[in-house]
């Protein structure tokens, strides 16, 4: 599991400096919720979850919803004093871990805690992760009924073997079900696929990918297996046991998901993720990809306002401790310089179908717009537009984005 960056301290109040206060009323908030809970963990995965024969005692499931939901009103506080304009939320997340190995009732009150510090924008997106066997049509009702409007679900292979190999726990089969489950109560659904797993075929990833499209799902992101040093499945390739993922192998697959997308009317709009229309693609993300603000809430959650990004101490025992005796979970931040600010939209707007304005870049920056065109990694029409030029990666260019975010700073 990876470790926090160090950071700066941060002030056991959670107050924030006047400069994230400036700009606010132009930038969308968002609110991300973290539920560390996994019935098993799996072997790739580096994330800051927990089984519960991995916590001991002090950190209670049972209890986790009312932690969090001290936290949403400390951030509200320490918003209000430090100047900013009240916002509507305009996205929530529920992430993990498995969110759904929650009761729906937790997951709801979650939900209205954000609700009663700050409202809902009337469109608002809401979002929760879910694995296939952790949802039922009741539940999924529930948190229809609650407020939710999208269900992300881990499917990551429809081949068992695959699965196996991911140490995923639920059966393919039950796929297809619960997107009609969810799609019955009016959410909308996207399917998390994983590709490059140690002795998938390509014909088993088109396999995958033919079966997360036969079921009409509005959304899909498709992630490179990165195998991390830490995880079990690390130590397996470091032992030989499994085979390292091959880039090649990778680039086809990911060629492969691209054409099937396609075709099937799902475009790209961020260089892992696909959308029916522009109104499926996940808006909570695309907060993170244009700088916008968010508050993360629970152990090892992330946030950022203004320019300021701090992040939560990791362990539930710990974070529990610290919310209930009235302190901020912040184990350290960082107020970020202009430069780094600038830095971090050329990392992370390129990846956007809707590409980075050129005058975003520095004059180096520009002056490698044209070579990167010759290169076939930047969209040609776009980059040379008289009246608003942009870096819109071509599919090369989106297999070679770090490349690409070398050559623009």
């Amino acid at each position: 599991m990876p470790q926090l960056p160090d950071g700066d301290p941060a002030p056991d109040d959670g107050a924030l400096p006047a400069s994230a206060a400036a700009g606010a009323g132009s930038r969308a908030f968002g609110v991300y919720l973290h539920v560390p809970f996994c019935s098993v963990r799996c072997g790739y995965c580096d994330f800051n979850t927990y089984t519960s024969g991995e916590l001991g005692g002090g950190a209670s499931q049972a209890s986790y919803a009312a932690t969090a939901v001290s936290e949403v009103t400390l951030a509200a506080k320490v918003l209000r004093d430090a100047g900013l304009p009240a916002r509507e939320v305009s996205t929530v997340f529920v992430g993990g871990g498995t969110p759904t190995l929650l009761p729906a009732t937790d997951l709801a009150a979650m939900l209205a805690a954000v609700c009663d510090a700050w409202g809902l924008a009337a469109d608002a997106e809401v979002t929760t992760e879910a694995n296939p066997d952790s949802v039922t049509p009741a539940s999924l009702a529930a948190l229809a009924s609650a407020g939710f409007t999208r269900v992300s679900f881990g499917m990551q292979s429809a081949v068992p073997r695959v699965l196996a190999t991911l140490d995923r726990t639920h059966d393919p089969a039950r796929v297809p079900d619960v997107v009609r489950w969810a799609r019955d109560e009016g959410l909308r659904t996207s399917l998390d696929l994983i590709y490059g797993t140690p002795g998938e075929t390509l014909d088993d990833w088109r396999t995958s990918v033919e079966a997360a499209l036969a079921t009409g799902v509005e959304h899909v992101s498709a992630y490179a297996l990165v195998v991390e040093p830490g995880t079990r499945m690390g130590a397996q390739v470091r032992r030989g046991e499994l085979a390292a993922p091959d880039e090649d192998d990778q680039a086809a697959k990911y060629e492969l998901a691209d054409d099937l997308f396609a075709a099937a009317g799902l475009e790209w709009y961020e260089v892992s993720n696909w959308a029916r229309t522009p109104a499926d693609a996940c808006r909570h993300n695309l907060a993170y990809w244009r700088g916008d603000d968010w508050w993360g809430v629970g152990p090892g959650a992330h946030s950022h306002v203004g320019g300021v990004r701090w992040w939560n101490v990791k362990h539930p025992r710990v974070y529990a401790a610290r919310v209930e005796a009235g302190l901020s979970p912040a184990a350290a931040r960082e107020v970020l310089p202009a430069p780094t600010q600038a830095l971090e939209r050329v990392l992370l707007e390129v990846r956007l179908s809707s590409g980075l304005p050129v005058s975003a870049l520095s004059d180096e920056g520009r002056r490698a717009v044209a070579s990167l065109v010759a290169d076939g990694l930047v969209v040609p029409d776009a980059a040379l537009d008289r009246t608003d030029p942009r870096v819109v990666l071509t599919r090369r260019g989106r297999l070679l984005a770090d490349a690409v975010v070398r050559a623009l700073v």
